[in-house]
């Protein structure tokens, strides 16, 4: 973890579709805060990275699977997707336009740069509840980023995204056997029955530990084939 002493800078401040998002550097830090709330930051990444890679080997091999990532943050899911040759296509949602902002043409870009010239990578602004219940395409994986998880939302139309019925959208886009991994802030066995009454199979959950408190977590469910 990296040590922060000084006061936090503002880099950015936009009142955006749901709200005010800003970006600010902490030390080394970059940290984005929406609605006044502290959402992540740069120190660590270690959670974001075992999402994708949890994701990826409960595919058991597929080749060039297609994984779709929501919610871009600070980029680490994205660029970790891409280092990884493995994957195939690459789609992230994010529904802040001053997100992507951040990372195409602001300080952000020393996360996702590399990752976003990758070929294989396409960003979709929208919200990732209307991208599910609307695309035709469907993805091998799905890997949620979206606020802290399914049990604290910043936004409450978010909630939704966890619900029955989020769940079900979620289902409707992941092929036979596709796995979706969801991130939280903390482990939530109520979670990991959501999951299985909504038709998951193989629901799990992988911890990360944290310097302090309770472990973040990956919920993992696998359509069925």
């Amino acid at each position: 973890m990296t040590a922060v002493h000084d006061s936090p800078v503002v880099l950015d401040r936009r009142d955006g579709p749901y709200g005010e998002v800003v970006l600010r550097r902490h030390g080394a830090l970059l940290q984005i805060i929406a609605n006044g709330c502290f959402l992540m930051d740069t120190s660590d990444g270690r959670s974001e990275r075992l999402l994708v890679d949890a994701a990826h080997r409960a595919l058991d091999g597929r080749p060039e699977p297609k994984v779709l990532i929501g919610g871009l943050g600070v980029g680490f899911s994205l660029a970790h997707a891409a280092a990884d040759p493995g994957w195939g296509r690459i789609t992230v949602v994010e529904r802040e336009p001053a997100v992507i902002d951040w990372h195409r043409e602001g300080p952000l870009a020393e996360v996702s740069a590399t990752a976003l010239g990758d070929p294989r990578t396409e960003i979709v602004q929208d919200d990732l509840l209307a991208f599910v219940n609307e695309t035709s395409d469907t993805y091998d994986a799905l890997c949620l980023d979206i606020d802290n998880g399914p049990g604290w939302t910043v936004t409450d139309g978010n909630r939704s995204l966890y619900s029955p019925a989020g769940l079900a959208a979620c289902a409707r886009v992941l092929s036979p056997g596709g796995v979706l991994a969801v991130w939280s802030a903390e482990p939530s066995p109520e979670f990991e029955g959501t999951l299985r009454n909504a038709g998951f199979q193989q629901v799990r959950t992988e911890e990360v530990p944290v310097a302090r408190g309770v472990p973040d977590a990956v919920h993992l469910g696998v359509r069925p084939g």
